[in-house]
C-alpha cells in the first residue's frame, strides 16, 4: 500500500508528464486564449466575462435540476465507484474512500448551462481530474476521455480540457455533501466549457485513442461547447 508521500510522489510524476504533453494545447483553447470572447459582466480569472451571450444569472438557491428524464440514480457513497480504463498504464477502480484520501481542492466556480442559465461563484470541493489521470498514465495514443454516468449518460472530452486544473471530480458544493439530483455523490464539473460536459453521477472515465461523441453530442449538441463562442450547437 502506497504511503501518503507515495501516492503524492506519483500524482506529482504523473501531473508533470500530463502537463508537459497537453500544457500548450491547454492554453490554446478557446476559453484561455480567444481574443474576441463573447459575453458580459465583469471577467472571469481566464479574461472571460462572467456571463457568455445570452444566459441569465440565477441564484445557487434556485439551481434548477437537469437529466436525461429517467429515474435518477440512488448510488450510496459507500457503494459508489469510479472505474478508469482505455488506454491506460494503469487502470483503476476508486472507491468513494480512495477518492477523499486523494489530494483535495476547493474552489469557486462558475456554472453555465446550455439552456440559458449561469449560477456564479459555487464553492466546490473534491478532487482534480488530472490527479485521477495522472494515476493512471494515459498512454502516448490517447487524446480523449469519455465520461459514462450511472444513468446511461455520456460525454466526451479532449484531454486538453479534461486535464485542466479547475476540472473536478466534485463531491461537495458549498459546504454540503453534492446533492443526489446533482449528480451525488460525485460529478464533474468542466468550469471553461458548458454543463453538460460535466457528467453527473459519473462512474467511468473511458480513455480514448480518438474522439467519439457522447449522449448530446450524437444528438445535436456542439462537440467543442465552448462559452464564450456561444457554440451550442453544430
Amino acid at each position: 500500500m502506497d504511503t501518503v508521500e507515495d501516492l503524492q510522489r506519483r500524482i506529482d510524476e504523473g501531473v508533470a508528464l500530463l502537463r508537459a504533453r497537453f500544457g500548450a494545447k491547454m492554453a490554446a483553447t478557446p476559453s484561455l486564449s480567444d481574443p474576441h470572447p463573447q459575453g458580459e459582466g465583469p471577467q472571469n480569472r481566464h479574461g472571460m466575462p462572467r456571463e457568455p451571450p445570452g444566459q441569465n444569472v440565477f441564484e445557487k438557491r434556485e439551481w434548477p435540476v437537469l437529466d436525461l428524464g429517467v429515474e435518477t440514480p440512488d448510488v450510496a457513497p459507500e457503494r459508489w465507484r469510479l472505474v478508469v480504463d482505455g488506454p491506460v498504464e494503469h487502470p483503476l477502480t476508486l472507491s468513494y474512500a480512495d477518492l477523499l484520501a486523494l489530494p483535495q481542492v476547493e474552489q469557486e466556480a462558475d456554472f453555465h448551462c446550455v439552456t440559458g442559465w449561469s449560477i456564479l461563484d459555487l464553492r466546490l470541493r473534491g478532487v482534480r481530474l488530472e490527479t485521477v489521470l495522472a494515476l493512471a498514465r494515459p498512454a502516448p495514443e490517447a487524446t480523449h476521455l469519455m465520461a459514462h454516468a450511472s444513468d446511461g449518460y455520456s460525454t466526451n472530452l479532449p484531454l486538453e480540457e479534461a486535464l485542466k486544473p479547475d476540472v473536478l471530480l466534485v463531491h461537495e458544493v458549498d459546504g454540503a455533501p453534492l446533492p443526489r439530483d446533482h449528480g451525488g455523490p460525485v460529478r464533474i464539473v468542466v468550469p471553461q466549457l458548458w454543463a453538460w460536459k460535466g457528467a453527473k453521477w459519473v462512474s467511468r472515465l473511458e480513455l480514448m485513442k480518438a474522439d467519439r461523441r457522447g449522449y448530446w453530442e450524437i444528438r445535436g449538441y456542439s462537440n467543442t461547447a465552448y462559452p464564450w463562442r456561444d457554440d451550442r450547437i453544430w
